[in-house]
Parts: C-alpha cells; sequence; structure tokens
C-alpha cells in the first residue's frame, strides 16, 4: 500500500491517509491511491458516507517536499493538472457526504484536501495552515476557491498571505469547523455523523451536496429554479414515499437509495 487505507463497515467508507511519520504528506503514490479511493467509492452504491481522516499526529502536511527535488519530479504545474486537482474534482463530484476528522495539522495541500470535505470535525490540536508562501508558492489544490467562501475574504487573505495558523477553536469560530472534540474523542464522532448521514436518503443526499455547491457561484433566482428542479427528481424517488409514509406512521424511515 501506498499510504493510503479505505476500510468499510456499516455503509461508511473510511479514507485514512496513512504515512503518520511523515505527517501523512502526499508522495505520487499517495495521490494516485486516493484518487482510485474516492472513484472506486463514487461506484459504490453500498457506500452511503465517507470519513477523510489522517493516521498519526497530523491529518496531512501537503506536499511531499523531499519528493519534489527527485529529478523526474513533475513540473508543478503539471502536477495539480494530474493529480491534485483530479482528487479534488472526485471528492466534490462524490454524491456520498464527506465527513472530515481533521485530527492534527492540516497544511498546504492537506488543508485544501479538509476544506473540499463537506462537513469538517477538528480535534482540540489540530490547526489549519497555508505554508505555501513559506517556500516562495501559490495556495492551490482548491484552497483559494474554498477558503473565502468557507471563512470571510479578511481570515481567508490573512492565511494565504501571511500564513497564519487558524487553531481548531478559531475553525470553530469562524465557520470552518462544525465542531472541536478531544482528540481521543474525534474518530467515535466523526462517525457517528458519517453514520447519521448513512441513514438517510442517499439521493437526496447527493442532490442537496450539489445544489450547496452550484449555490456559490448563481444567484437566487437561478437557485430557486435549480431547488425546484432538484425536488422534481426527488419528490419522485421510492426514498422520498418512504420518508412520508415513516413521517406518517411515526416510524423510523428506511431507505433504500431507490
Amino acid at each position: 500500500m501506498a499510504g493510503v487505507r479505505t476500510q468499510v463497515a456499516d455503509a461508511v467508507a473510511t479514507i485514512t491517509l496513512d504515512r503518520p511519520d511523515a505527517l501523512n504528506a502526499l508522495t505520487v503514490a499517495m495521490k494516485d491511491e486516493l484518487l482510485g479511493a474516492f472513484r472506486a467509492i463514487s461506484r459504490d452504491r453500498a457506500v452511503r458516507a465517507v470519513v477523510l481522516t489522517g493516521a498519526g499526529r497530523a491529518f496531512c502536511a501537503g506536499q511531499d517536499l523531499k519528493e519534489r527535488l527527485e529529478p523526474e519530479a513533475s513540473p508543478l504545474a503539471v502536477e495539480l493538472r494530474e493529480r491534485y486537482n483530479p482528487i479534488v474534482r472526485a471528492m466534490r463530484a462524490l454524491d456520498q457526504p464527506i465527513v472530515g476528522a481533521i485530527n492534527g495539522v492540516a497544511a498546504g495541500a492537506g488543508a485544501s484536501l479538509a476544506f473540499a470535505c463537506d462537513v469538517r470535525l477538528a480535534a482540540d490540536g489540530a490547526s489549519f495552515v497555508l505554508a505555501f508562501g513559506r517556500i516562495g508558492l501559490v495556495p492551490d489544490s482548491g484552497a483559494t476557491w474554498f477558503l473565502p467562501r468557507l471563512v470571510g475574504p479578511a481570515k481567508a487573505a490573512e492565511m494565504a498571505l501571511l500564513a497564519e495558523p487558524l487553531t481548531a477553536a478559531d475553525a470553530e469560530r469562524f465557520g470552518l469547523v462544525s465542531k472541536v472534540v478531544p482528540g481521543a474523542s474525534l474518530e467515535h464522532e466523526a462517525r457517528a455523523v458519517a453514520l447519521r448521514l448513512a441513514a438517510l436518503a442517499p439521493r437526496a443526499l447527493a442532490l442537496t451536496k450539489h445544489a450547496l455547491d452550484r449555490a456559490w457561484d448563481v444567484g437566487l433566482d437561478a437557485a430557486l429554479e435549480q431547488e425546484a428542479y432538484l425536488q422534481g427528481i426527488a419528490g419522485a424517488t421510492a426514498d422520498h414515499a418512504e420518508g412520508m409514509a415513516a413521517f406518517l406512521g411515526k416510524r423510523a424511515p428506511r431507505f433504500s437509495g431507490e
């Protein structure tokens, strides 16, 4: 294995970046494996939610800089277009919601991976830092697109230009994460959120996820029309009928994904 583990249990796929001795810094092999994991999950209807986390004391330290010194390393623009950008696109195109369990530092492209999740929980010792400027680079892998939308332009500029780290507590205050929990509880808390998501109607969740993404870039009229269109799709599903029957019957729904 290249440093990425995927485990599936109870309709939840847990993807773990697993190079703890290197703070889960990303190698070419890891990026290829991570992209493969998301693509495999996209085809697996038995998976209804995803948890993305890191092994050890870091979530992900971003690019493995030692690898960049190797003579066969691709130019940075090529590496982004061929490896990083496809991962971020796969995450956002995924129908299943992704819960980011940020167990430690999320730096550089590792922070971008955290930003690309749908829901983020952080351990109390976690932090986020865009350290690109320290080595004369530009934030990438979606960071300049996600971050202003998540924390606002002022804080995004501070993080991107000054490479100021954001603590877990401040990440919660600025809305970057929905909850901060003790490190020992993070795995349990993230899995509990994922299980809640896995119990909901998969098609409705997918439509909601994609509607939220699109709403960042359209006006109110377009958003209203998009909601009407998607509601027409959701309203015709067997899961909607089951949800209505369960509500009227005062019982828990049993969603099939149909």
